[in-house]
């Protein structure tokens, strides 16, 4: 019986075999140490027993060994006396286990167990486990006193343990697909990024090809799930090939495993770098291009793929898989049947987002939102006539931040309601405060943006007749501005809203006219009564900086300016910069300008400067 060893050796000079005491000849000894004269049943039990087994000496010689042992060894039990029995299980491959195993031997340890790959004489394997045990009686050494003999016993436990790994690969696979399944996955991604790595590969890199199939739902809906899961089989079958034929591995074919559902992924480990795993993921879209023909049913479907490459110092599993996860979630917001490759910039301004995203809604009780207003002129006399309310974020860590850098992110998670409202009321109590401070000039108007979430998520219309009664601002002086494309395709609720504004004498207006859906004969069925031309259009109006003019937008901008005075609608142009733009939009027709030619946004004491007077042009 030869033994296989599993780990690293004892330090050099304590092997076993180096220490053999002469051995009495003709002076037999039992099982427990006794001579021949005393106990025979318990001798003859010892030779009898199904169990192989052992009498070990403190220096770790075998006294006496019985036949199951002798037969497991192949060479007869008499043959094995004052042979050492740690070369004979292998105990000395291990040097932990070799250091427990003479515990028992000098009486500091009361048992000893370990399993061991052995060889058997007929050639096959087996899983043996053996035990080391103090003998019982006077010859045997009690747990913290002087050396003596030692019980040895082997169990074939090759059965078990085949069961056992068995139900590992169960364990461990997906039924579907036959591919390791995600237990199996991130014990070898953390194997892989393990701390304990050799120093050989300090300096080596990690891949991950984390993809889903893009409509798979669809295929189980219609098709069932077990043409559904047929597919998934498939689609196994072709990434195995692809893991297999794409390029060269240092490490070996590259593990791919199915994470759930429709979600697969492909590890490279020791990867060669960016190119080999953008390749690979190449090869495999191009792989799942192909129609799958299936029980009669020709399919084709198509896979989005997150790439990731980095080196495997200071990377974790969690953070591979959350830049995989990301990254292919960028892949789907692309258009779906793609690869894309981690982008540590992109992922830095969504981690941003995030970081805003988490904060936005308790940003509005801390009162971190303050407002500044933006002058609305008057075309013809450069009168500031009224202002446009403009919310800002003061964030503790990332300062002043702009409309644009939140309100998108408020929409998305709700809390443009609670924030919309805040704005709301803050605003129409600054304009009724100028209009109590100013009594004599005509009072300005106050123009608030307001969310489609607002008109869907909260009764718009009874949070602004709360508010109007609260601050006594009249409703006349409140302008509500919405998105063209939120206004044109209103119906129902959104649609009803905004009517009961405009019967209340709160007006309604359009804002960035132009780019959204412009159904000119929708327009004239909504309640609105302003519209605000968007930038776009008043920046082909620039001559003074040797610009070209645009014809075009001229003569768009003066087309909506008549049919918006033929409709009974005013017109706001936005973006007004330079004095020569502010001098056509006057000659078309339109009533009001706003834009850093008259003031940027300010505070509201800058505005109280303005109340009455021309705005002052830059």
């Amino acid at each position: 019986m030869s033994a296989t060893s599993e780990g690293p050796g004892p330090t050099a000079g304590t092997a076993p075999s180096a220490r053999r005491p002469m051995v009495t000849e003709g002076h037999e000894m039992g099982p427990s140490g006794a001579s021949a004269t005393e106990t025979p049943d318990y001798r003859a039990a010892f030779r009898a027993a199904a169990l192989p087994m052992a009498v070990v000496d403190p220096e770790g010689l075998i006294v006496t060994a019985n036949e199951a042992l002798g037969a497991l060894a192949g060479t007869g039990a008499a043959a094995l006396t004052a042979q050492s029995a740690a070369d004979l299980v292998d105990l000395a491959a291990d040097a932990r286990a070799w250091h427990a195993y003479r515990e028992v031997l000098h009486g500091r340890r009361s048992r000893f167990h370990c399993t061991r790959r052995l060889k058997h004489p007929d050639g096959r394997a087996l899983w043996a486990e053996i035990t080391v045990v103090p003998m019982p009686d006077g010859r045997g050494a009690a747990e913290g006193g002087a050396p003596g003999r030692a019980l040895l016993s082997v169990a074939d436990v090759s059965d078990r343990r085949e069961l056992q790994q068995r139900l590992r690969h169960l364990q461990m696979h997906d039924p579907v697909t036959r591919l390791p399944n995600r237990t199996l996955f991130f014990e070898r991604l953390s194997a892989a990024l393990g701390p304990s790595l050799p120093q050989s590969r300090e300096n080596s890199r990690v891949g991950l090809c984390y993809l889903d199939l893009d409509g798979f739902k669809a295929v189980n809906d219609t098709l069932g799930h077990r043409i559904g899961d047929r597919l998934l089989a498939a689609v196994a079958a072709r990434l195995t090939d692809c893991a297999e034929q794409e390029g060269a591995y240092p490490a070996g074919v590259p593990l791919v495993a199915r994470l759930g559902g429709d979600e697969f992924a492909i590890l490279v480990e020791e990867s060669t770098g960016t190119e080999q795993l953008t390749d690979l993921a190449r090869a495999v879209l191009g792989a799942l291009q192909q129609p799958f023909d299936l029980a009669g049913q020709r399919l084709s479907v198509s896979a989005s793929i997150g790439v990731v490459e980095r080196p495997v110092a200071d990377t974790s599993a969690t953070g591979l898989m959350q830049a995989a996860d990301t990254t292919l979630y960028w892949a789907k917001a692309d258009g779906k049947a793609r690869w894309t490759l981690f982008d540590p910039e992109r992922n830095a301004h969504r981690m941003t987002r995030q970081a805003l995203s988490s904060t936005l809604r308790p940003a509005v009780e801390r009162g971190e939102f303050t407002i500044e207003y933006q002058p609305l002129v008057g075309m013809a006399d450069g009168v500031v006539r009224g202002v446009e309310a403009l919310v800002r974020w003061n964030h503790p860590q990332f300062g002043m931040l702009s409309p644009n850098r939140f309100v998108a992110i408020a929409e998305e998670d709700g809390s443009i309601v609670q924030l919309g409202r805040w704005v709301l009321r803050s605003a129409c109590r600054q304009a009724r405060r100028w209009q109590l401070d100013h009594p004599a000039k005509p009072p300005l108007f106050i123009s608030v943006n307001v969310a489609v979430r607002q008109v869907w998520d909260s009764d718009l219309v009874t949070d602004v007749a709360e508010i109007l009664a609260e601050t006594g601002l009249d409703p006349a002086l409140l302008q509500l501005e919405l998105t063209e494309s939120a206004v044109m395709g209103s119906a129902g609720r959104p649609l009803r809203a905004l009517q009961a504004l405009s019967d209340m004498g709160v007006r309604i207006a359009i804002d960035d006219f132009g780019t959204g859906y412009s159904n000119l004969a929708y327009l004239s069925r909504l309640p609105v009564s302003v519209l605000k031309l968007d930038g776009a259009f008043v920046r082909g109006f620039r001559y003074e900086d040797g610009t070209h003019p645009s014809p075009a937008d001229e003569t768009i901008v003066e087309a909506m300016v008549e049919l918006a005075h033929r409709l009974g609608l005013t017109v706001t142009a936005e973006c007004v910069e330079t004095a020569g733009q502010a001098e056509r939009l006057r000659r078309i027709g339109c009533d009001t300008g706003q834009g850093w030619l008259y003031s940027r946004a300010v505070a509201p004491e800058r505005i109280a400067e303005l109340i009455g007077t021309p705005a002052p042009e830059a």
